[in-house]
Parts: C-alpha cells; structure tokens; sequence
C-alpha cells in the first residue's frame, strides 16, 4: 500500500474535476451541521483528522455520485475515495460554496465564524443552535431552562457554529464560505466597523481570517490501495476499515458486500426507494436492505448477507419489494398511517411485508382487520422500539413464516407488555418521542379532531406553511418554566395538535385566557373533546397543573382504548 499526501484544497479540486470518484459500496452523504462545525474546529486548530484511503484501478467500477457537483471525469483511471467521503464533501460543499444533494434534495452547509472567540479552547455542550423548527410556537427550544443571555454567552464562546438568522445579524459572525470565496479581508473589517489599521480588532481579526483560510493549506495523509486489487478484496478491505470503531452502520456495510457480488444493484435499490418515497414513506436505505435480508434468510440480521449467492439475492429482491408495498399500502390505507413518522419503529413494516407473503397477499376480512389490530397494537406499545428490537423481529418472522395468525402475534405482545390496554399511568412522564404519542395523534384524527381556527382537520400532509402541523403545549412552556421541571411541561397529556398558524397566534398566552375563544360553542368545544383537553376553567390555573396532566391523561387513555378496541 503505498503513501501520499494532498492539502484540503488539492482533494477539492480532485472532487470538483471528477478525478476522485465513489464507488457504489460507499453510503450516501450523511453528515448533520455540527459534525461540519466540529471537523472545521478541529482543521482550524491543526488537530489530526485522520486518513484519506484511496484506490486507483483500471477496471470498470460502477460508482455512484458525490453530493456535490462534479464535472465528467477525463481521467483514463479511477481513484476511487473509499475512506473520507463524509469529510471531503462537507469541506468542498463548505470551501467552494456550494449545497449538498442528497436523493434529489438540496441544502446549504451554512456555517459562521465568530472574529471574537476566546483564544483558549473552550468546551462547550448542549448548545441549540439550529433554527426554530416550529415545531412548537410558544418558545420550544432545547435550552428550555436557560435565558436568552446565557445560551448566547454560549456561543459566544465558540469558534465555529451553525449558522443562524439572528448570529447572522452580528458583525462579529462571519459566513464562513464567503471567507473561503475571497482573500481581501476588507468586507469582513468593515462589517465590524473597523476603519483604521490603529483598531486593536485590525491584526486579531485578519491573522483568524487567515487561520480559516488556512484550511485549505491543511495536509491529509493518503493510503493507496494498489491497482492489482480484485474489487471483492477491496470491499472485504472497505467492510474491515469502517468496521473499526463502528463508523458505518451494518447496514453500510452489508451494501457495500452486496455492491461486490451485484454490480450496479445500489440503482435498482434507491430507484425503488424513490417510488416508495413517492408514497409518503422516505424510509432508510437500510430498511429496504433489510427487507431483502429477511426474504433472502429469513431473519433480518445483516451479519449473513456475504454467505448469500447472488441468484437468491435477485430473486429476494423481486419478491420483498411486493412485500414493502403491501405492507406501506397497508399501512396508509387499512391503518391511517401515512408517515414513517407514526411509526414507533420501521421494522412494524417488515413485519407486515413478511406477513403478506406468506399468505400470497390473499387476506380474509376478518384476517385482515385481525392484522391491523395487532399491527396498531404493536406500534402503541412500542413492540420494535424496546430492547433486542432485532431479536424481536426474527422471532415475529421466525412465528410468521410458521404461520401464525394475528391472534398468536397478539399473544406474544401480550408477553412482552403484560396488560394491552393503556392506562393513565402509563402515560406519566411521557414525551413527544412516545409510541403512545404517534397512536394518540391517530385516535385523534380517527375522532374528528380539527385546527381551532381553520376547522380543517388535523393531518401531516396540509399544503402551506401556515396549516402544517405543529403539536403545541396547551399550557406554554414560557407559562410554566420556573413553575414546573421540563419533563412535567413537555409530558404528552400537555401537548395537542393544531396548525402553525394557530400556534403562532396563540404564542405565549394561558389556556384560561385564550380557550374562552375556542370554546365558546359546541362544534368548538368537540374539536377539543376529540383531542380529550378538558376545558373545566378549575383546571386551568397554573397552580391547578398536576390536576389538568391527571385529567388528561385519563381521556387520553379512554380515546386510545377505543381507537385501539381493547
């Protein structure tokens, strides 16, 4: 294996020419913002930031595509990047300006530099930088028990984050692409007011401006892989280095052993992807892969997938992507589960799939409701979101493919959560990450439950921005801090489901005060009844709180026992 070295802005070039290229084993792009902000911190500072691994070969490789734009490789030979895709793209995406493409979807890597960052360095942790994603209009943020001052003497104290509207407006925050874009330090003086090179600011600000661009300069070590290499010793080469330290996912790897033995398969794979996503389902590449690991081995474990002849894996193929849409048709249309994100767990939906196929997807009537019943069970009580969810999943396919019937799976269930009704209980010290909040969306939206002011009905699928679906903390979270722990004002038996527009207009303000206007006929008061909010005005005081969460919880439970049918 021979050795080389290339600066940052020589491996960018290298992407944007086409003359480094992805071979398909590799996964897409996946890297979130703070992972950019903390590999920019580390190049800034001249940490060690691993090793590139790269193979050069002749052969006719199928690759697959970078998220960042490439121009037609000219190039006779292929290096082909099989260590440091997620680093590479994240720094040509930031140093050349450009957005990320991940299956047909663009986004910006915005990231600021802060001119005034401490000199040490400073750790800092549970810092929400991101933008409000509205998911909450009544202040909802991660820092929920910190002031406005506090959060921002933060980020004060950081050298890199995740861009932001308001930091943004702060002369001391630069974009960091556009520090990359020029190397006149002008715009960003004058910005900060700077006029004369007497400021104190003047030299400070240019030598870190120049540290940023220095960047590019940062040199990564390289490893070459030899052009004698077969593509099978490559990928064993591939599983074993991302094997270490566990930076792939199993399923990554699993792809990269199929991609070795089914050349060009990664496109059949996201092309069906794609159809499904069209459906309302964007599902991980991952779970499909483990679909066809299931209708290949009959387990879903993907340890066992290398042993598996690439006759079995096509024919496998062919027949999970009838499971997958039976299920996800199942799912939409037996079910009123239009989003994975009602899901407690993914792998409800290959145990639907499995469940179609052998029975040839004939369903009685009574089969079939008998099936829904068990499935939305399954998903209120979080059958595949618990510990050992895999072990739990071969065992319902290992029942399934031995013909059970819905009644035994429901049995099994049963042995693993002990009563199946919902109890108030249960629902205490829940949050918006539950199983039981997604089935009590359902129950829900099965009753009627419409927005307070539009009346039109709730549903994750509203076109415009001020009918999506928030879920909204009927007591505001800025009413209750300092009353109440977060765990107490974020518990589900706080929170409904209402438009953005309605949360926004609502804001801060106590339910005694603005449910008068949402309540004073009946067809109002059903568009509470339906979500189980009590609206005794006794309930409604702050310090009455512990008593609205109990009343509450107990019609929650109600509505979800009868959408259920225990």
């Amino acid at each position: 294996m021979a050795k080389a070295e290339a600066s940052v802005e020589e491996l960018v070039g290298m992407i944007e020419q086409g003359e480094l290229q992805l071979p398909e084993m590799q996964r897409q792009y996946v890297w979130r913002a703070p992972r950019v902000r903390d590999l920019l911190d580390s190049l800034y500072r001249g940490y060690p930031s691993g090793a590139i691994l790269v193979w050069e070969t002749d052969e006719e490789i199928e690759v697959r595509s970078f998220a960042v734009k490439q121009k037609r490789s000219p190039y006779a030979s292929r290096k082909l990047l099989l260590d440091g895709q997620q680093r590479l793209t994240s720094l040509s995406a930031v140093i050349r300006g450009e957005q990320v493409e991940v299956r047909n979807r663009k986004k910006p890597i915005d990231m600021l530099f802060n001119l005034e960052h401490p000199d040490e360095l400073t750790f800092v942790t549970e810092v929400n930088e991101e933008e409000d994603d509205g998911e909450d209009g009544d202040e909802d943020d991660e820092d929920a028990d910190a002031s406005v001052d506090e959060i921002q003497q933060r980020l004060d104290r950081m050298t890199f984050v995740v861009a932001t509207k308001k930091l943004q407006g702060l002369p001391h925050w630069v974009k960091v692409s556009e520090v990359f874009s020029t190397d006149e330090d002008a715009p960003f003086l004058e910005r900060a007011s700077i006029e004369k090179i007497s400021d104190p600011r003047y030299r400070r600000y240019s030598n870190r401006l120049a540290k940023v661009r220095a960047i590019r300069d940062y040199v990564y070590r390289i490893d070459v892989l030899e052009r004698g290499l077969k593509y099978e010793e490559v990928t064993e080469i591939f599983v074993r280095v991302n094997s270490l330290g566990a930076k792939l996912r199993s399923s990554d790897l699993a792809l990269a052993q199929i991609t070795a033995k089914w050349p060009k398969s990664l496109k059949e794979f996201t092309k069906f992807q794609d159809k499904i996503q069209k459906t309302g389902f964007d599902l991980d590449l991952g779970i499909h892969l483990k679909n066809l690991v299931i209708f290949a081995t009959g387990q879903s474990r993907f340890r066992t997938i290398g042993n598996v002849r690439i006759e079995r894996l096509k024919k496998a193929w062919k027949d999970c992507q009838k499971g997958m849409e039976f299920a996800v048709n199942f799912l939409r249309s037996n079910m009123g589960v239009d989003s994975p994100t009602l899901l407690a767990s993914p792998f409800l939906i290959l145990a639907i799939a499995a469940y179609g196929d052998q029975y040839n997807y004939r369903l009685g009537a009574k089969q079939a409701e008998q099936l829904r019943f068990w499935a939305l069970l399954a998903n209120a009580k979080g059958r595949y979101s618990r510990g050992a969810s895999e072990t739990i999943l071969d065992q319902d396919i290992a029942a399934i493919r031995k013909g059970a019937t819905p009644s035994a799976l429901v049995d099994r269930l049963r042995q693993q959560v002990g009563r199946l009704e919902t109890t108030a209980d249960e629902l205490e010290n829940r949050n918006q990450r539950s199983a039981l909040f997604k089935t009590m969306f359902l129950a829900f939206r099965e009753l009627g439950a419409k927005d307070w002011e539009t009346r039109i009905g709730i549903s994750l699928k509203h076109v415009g921005q001020q009918h999506r679906l928030e879920f909204h903390h009927i007591f505001p979270q800025a009413v209750l801090r300092g009353h109440y722990p977060p765990k107490e004002i974020n518990d589900i038996a706080n929170l409904a489901f209402i438009s953005a527009e309605t949360n926004k207009a609502i804001s801060a303000k106590q339910p005694k005060i603005y449910f008068k206007g949402y309540t004073a006929t009946p067809a109002s008061r059903k568009s509470f009844a339906a979500q189980g909010i009590p609206t005794t005005a006794s309930l409604l005081e702050i310090k009455d709180y512990h008593k609205f969460l109990a009343a509450r919880r107990d019609e929650i439970a109600r509505i979800i026992n009868a959408f259920l049918g225990v």
